[in-house]
């Protein structure tokens, strides 16, 4: 997992129901459109994503339709171990502290 990879599902996960779309992804992301579009279809190839294209009539909303991104089920599923894992990768180190000496005890 790439931190580009982990940083668009950020984004999906914060509403996992609600479907994206590129612009609106490259506006959150900070992302050109060249580096988001590879991250959708290798997303979209592994099964983490579905697209679907806008229901309307570009005629009477003035724009073509859109493509829109959702997580699928398993999706979710598997961007929230991935990011959990991640994390716990990227987390400082714990320091064991041992036991308390007193203050200018030697080491």
């Amino acid at each position: 997992m790439t931190i580009a990879v982990a940083k668009v599902l950020r984004v999906f996960l914060e509403e996992p129901t609600e479907p994206r779309y590129g612009y609106e992804l490259m506006r959150l992301t900070g992302f050109p459109s060249g580096k988001l579009y590879p991250i959708l279809a290798r997303m979209q190839a592994a099964g983490w994503l579905v697209k679907e294209v806008e229901d309307i009539d570009p005629a009477v909303a003035g724009r073509p339709a859109r493509r829109l991104y959702r997580l699928t089920t398993s999706g979710t599923e598997r961007a929230r171990v991935e990011l959990a894992e991640l994390s716990g990768q990227l987390a400082p180190p714990t320091r064991h502290a041992g036991p308390a000496r007193p203050y200018g005890a030697p080491a």
